[in-house]
């Protein structure tokens, strides 16, 4: 069953970000636009590559009014110690959060339950709190925060423009389409 517009469940979960441990709550969520990027678990060796991929594109996504939120089923206590401890993690700034229980995790169906960890998954979620946009990857392909970053730049373009669509490899200022019959067989 797909998740797309679903909305998620409540929660509050513990953050680790800026030095200092914070609540996030679905509310939080609400009004901007956000990323829930789920990866396996700290101390890894594809998850800081992905982490640290997104700390450098960080700022693009502040600048589009999006929010990033790396998840995993660690608690916050870890993010801050792998935070201290990674060269590659010391450059994450975004709220890294923590759900031990795998709570967040099932609510975007990416729990796997023997492991206690997540699935890579990337949920695009609007700023009424409903999965846009979602992709789950293999635990050994790591992600990349360009690609992310179009994603939500198109899912926010359909959001505000409802009767066009964004073609492949589409950016902002390129041409979109506007379904219809006329459009039938012309591509």
């Amino acid at each position: 069953m797909s998740l797309i517009n679903k909305e998620l469940n409540d929660f509050k979960l513990n953050v680790y970000q800026d030095d200092t441990f914070k609540t996030l709550t679905k509310k939080d969520l609400l009004g901007k636009w956000s990323v829930l990027f789920f990866y396996p678990a700290d101390f890894t060796f594809v998850c800081p590559t992905e982490l640290e991929d997104l700390a450098a594109s960080y700022d693009e996504f502040k600048k589009i009014g999006c929010e990033i939120y790396s998840v995993s089923c660690d608690t916050h206590f870890v993010h801050k110690a792998w935070h201290d401890h990674s060269e590659a993690i010391k450059k994450v700034t975004y709220p890294m959060v923590g759900d031990p229980t795998g709570a967040l995790a099932r609510d975007c169906d990416v729990y796997i339950a023997d492991e206690g960890t997540a699935e890579r998954g990337t949920f695009i979620i609007s700023p009424e709190g409903r999965i846009a946009a979602y992709e789950v990857s293999s635990g050994s392909v790591g992600r990349n925060a360009d690609e992310l970053l179009r994603k939500v730049e198109a899912c926010q373009f359909v959001h505000e423009n409802g009767d066009q669509v964004c073609p492949a490899r589409w950016k902002p200022g390129m041409k979109t389409l506007k379904p219809g019959i006329d459009l039938v067989g012309k591509i």
